[in-house]
Formats: structure tokens, sequence, C-alpha cells
């Protein structure tokens, strides 16, 4: 029986979970806190509270399991000291076989546009992009050193059931004109679902794929679609200096970094095929469980 551990399991840890077959497959989710823990015990899973910030702790042995890496890193700094602490921990209890690591495409940085492979040396502008290529270092070494297999994802803007942003488009905050907006990569959550179990089957160990839907835009196009689709009205449009005056400084950094995403290594290699490459597809299913769908990914 294969034994999994998922270490951070909210949305897309929940939905990989549910897709892994019961008789086949022993699975146990990390939590941060106790009511995520009921809420999955509530759907069947075993689940069990860890937090790696918490440097007395004593964490669960996961030698020999498949392992996916869904926890986020910390709010701040360049480090994923989360990441370290686990390493640490498995030198001492035991190494998993494989590790899948939920990386970010903000690593690769600003590209002007261009579009970005596997190939492309990562240049991280903003400190969350440096936190997750941080923690793409120290896998890499552990790997490495312990020879445990390792694929790493780099994921891009992640949409879906209850990943809309409906409070911002309801806030009626703004979003700089088409032609100033930088281009964004999407992928549907049940698709990055398919792609995280695809990657722990068939990923090849130390290799890197990028995760998209292969169908790059703009920012503000993606707000206006969704806008759209949900009947809400489009965001005002500012010039540049306004945005800089009124938009957050996270908003700002991501309108400070353009590019796209491609995904033919990740449909080739992994043999993924997805069910939403478009917008157009996505948006419909993203409302599905409000409406009484399922969401087991």
């Amino acid at each position: 029986m294969q034994r999994v551990t998922i270490v951070g399991c909210g949305d897309i840890g929940h939905r990989v979970a549910l897709r892994l077959p019961v008789r086949e497959s022993s699975v146990s989710c990390w939590v941060r806190s106790r009511a995520s823990s009921r809420k999955l015990q509530g759907l069947g899973l075993a689940s069990e509270v860890v937090d790696l910030d918490d440097s007395a702790i004593s964490l669960p042995v996961v030698a020999g399991h498949s392992l996916f890496y869904f926890a986020p890193p910390p709010g701040s700094g360049v480090e994923d000291m989360r990441v370290a602490a686990l390493i640490r921990a498995i030198a001492e209890t035991g190494h998993p076989h494989r590790v899948v690591y939920l990386s970010t495409s903000g690593v690769y940085g600003d590209c002007d546009g261009e579009w970005v492979d596997e190939q492309r040396p990562p240049s991280p502008r903003a400190d969350r992009a440096w936190r997750r290529l941080d923690a793409e270092r120290r896998w890499r070494e552990w790997s490495l050193s312990s020879g445990g297999e390792l694929v790493i994802l780099r994921v891009a803007g992640i949409y879906g059931p209850g990943k809309l942003p409906l409070k911002r488009l309801q806030s009626g905050a703004p979003m700089v004109a088409e032609t100033d907006s930088p281009i964004t990569n999407h992928i549907h959550s049940r698709d990055l679902v398919d792609v995280c179990l695809a990657a722990m089957a068939r990923g090849c160990s130390g290799e890197v794929y990028n995760v998209s839907d292969g169908h790059p835009g703009t920012m503000t196009a993606y707000f206006n679609q969704v806008a759209d689709f949900l009947g809400l009205a489009r965001p005002p449009v500012i010039s540049l200096a306004e945005a800089r005056r009124r938009l957050s400084p996270g908003m700002l950094s991501y309108l400070a970094e353009s590019r796209r995403l491609s995904n033919r290594k990740m449909v080739e290699e992994l043999e993924v095929g997805l069910r939403y490459p478009t917008l157009a597809d996505g948006l419909p299913a993203s409302l599905d469980e409000e409406q009484g769908g399922n969401n087991q990914g």
C-alpha cells in the first residue's frame, strides 16, 4: 500500500487526498489548526496538527512515503524555514521516497512578457518568490544528499471554486488599462490537482515543470472576464501613476511582472489533458460547488 503524506492540506491538498484510491493508499494530511483538522475529518480524511514553526514539536515519521509539500512559506523574509525544519526532521527519522513541491512561476521574476520555459534561469523580484526559490534549493540539496526523488512544480495563478476575486470586484477596486497591464497566467484548481497526481506518478526526478493552462493574457483582461461572468461591474481603469498611489504594495508587485508561461513540458512529459484550457472553459466550473457540486477535484 502506498503511504502518502500531504503537508499543508488546504484546498489543493484535500482535493489531492480525495482523489487517491482508498484501497491502495494510506493518506495522512498535515494542517496547522484543529479547526482545519476537524474539517478534514469531516471529509473522511486522516489528519494531524503539525506546526512547522514550532521548533519543539515532534514531527510524524514520513520515511518511505510519497510526500506532497503544499504548505506556504513564512509570511516574510527570503528563506523558507518551514521546509528547513522538515528536512532536518526527516534527516533523523527517515526520508520520503518522493517529494512533489508546489512552487510558483513567480521565481522567474519579470520577463517583459516573453514566453518562459523551464530553461529560463530564475530571477525573483518579490520576497515571496525568493522564499519559494529558497525552498526549491533546500529540496534539491535534500534530494542530492539523500537520494530521495524530487519533482518541482512552478505554478501559475490558481483560480477555481472559492478562488475567484469576488471581494475585490465587489469593492470596486481599480485596475490599470489593459495596454498597461502585465501578462499573467492561470491554472484551474482541478487541473492543478491532476498535475500534482501526475507529477507524483510520472514526473522525472530532478525536473521542474511549469503549470499553467497555456493561454496567458493581461491581468486586466482576467479581472474583466471574471466580472463579466459573475455579472459584476468591471474594475474602473486608472493610470499607472495613479495605481502607484492607490493600489497595495502586493498588487503593485504583481503589476511589475509580466511573462507568458509555456506548459509544453507539463503536457508532454506528465501526459496531462487539461479539463479547462481557457478561462472560458474554467469559469463556469468554478461555481459548481456553491451550486451543489462536489469538491473532489
